[in-house]
């Protein structure tokens, strides 16, 4: 089976699965059908799903993680012992971990071709990372009650499956409403990245990417969610004397030029 065999095989197995679907037919233009792919992955509820299809769905996404390219740590400058910088899409990141701005829910974003973090993690692992967050939250609520959401500022460690990392830590983290920053906000911001490097040390986990939680749709303001995110890495390494690689990932621009200003 070559790509394109495989693109039709996930997008027709997808269709079925949904009488509502029965009206979509498959484009010929190669990019449309990428797109709709990647718009029923995102939009499908957490489900089990045959071992055919999930080996062929592996194969697609691994051809896909070819086509982008690898990143490792060693591609990669450090702008001091043990930092780096590094502006890209965090999918092609082979550190031990890389974090996920997760929502409350914590399976996903379910909007089809969404461009936040959450989505864009999720699409390239694989259908099974939903599968592990379901089960996971299931677990919770049985525990808490069935209308358990994740809180905010704390991290769950999770199989990162198809990418090239090893595991994803996910993290909610507050949202900044109207631009009214308060004290609250910044202690949560805070303690999103302090329970991430937390969950990596225990793990012993030698390198981890850190996203910009909270920045973008969030609203929380690039230059002090840099400043956050910069101090606590800083105290967390002398405080714990680790020797962890730490990437600050970011994906746009506004977000470069504030860790940039900080880090030099």
């Amino acid at each position: 089976m070559n790509q394109d065999e495989r693109r039709r095989y996930l997008i027709t197995e997808l269709l079925k699965e949904n009488p509502r679907y029965n009206e979509i037919e498959i484009p010929t233009d190669i990019e449309e059908q990428k797109t709709l792919l990647r718009g029923l992955m995102n939009i499908r509820m957490a489900a089990p799903m045959t071992g055919e299809f999930e080996n062929i769905q592996n194969e697609y996404l691994k051809e896909c993680l070819n086509e982008k390219g690898i990143v490792h740590i060693e591609d990669l400058e450090p702008v001091k012992e043990g930092i780096y910088l590094w502006k890209g899409d965090i999918t092609r990141l082979a550190t031990d971990a890389v974090v996920n701005a997760a929502n409350s829910e914590m399976t996903g974003c379910y909007q089809p071709n969404h461009d936040c973090i959450d989505n864009c993690i999720h699409t390239y692992a694989g259908i099974q990372l939903r599968n592990f967050c379901q089960e996971l939250m299931d677990e919770l609520k049985n525990i808490y009650g069935k209308f358990y959401e994740e809180q905010t500022g704390i991290a769950k460690i999770t199989p990162a499956y198809n990418l090239p990392c090893k595991y994803v830590i996910h993290t909610v983290g507050p949202v900044v409403k109207d631009g009214n920053l308060t004290a609250e906000h910044e202690e949560l911001l805070r303690s999103c990245y302090v329970s991430c490097l937390d969950i990596a040390e225990l793990n012993e986990l030698e390198s981890i990417a850190l996203c910009c939680v909270s920045t973008g749709t969030y609203m929380f303001p690039e230059e002090r969610a840099a400043q956050i995110a910069v101090e606590t890495v800083n105290e967390f390494k002398e405080s714990k004397q680790s020797k962890m690689k730490i990437i600050f990932n970011v994906y746009r621009q506004e977000d470069y030029q504030a860790y940039k200003a900080i880090l030099g």
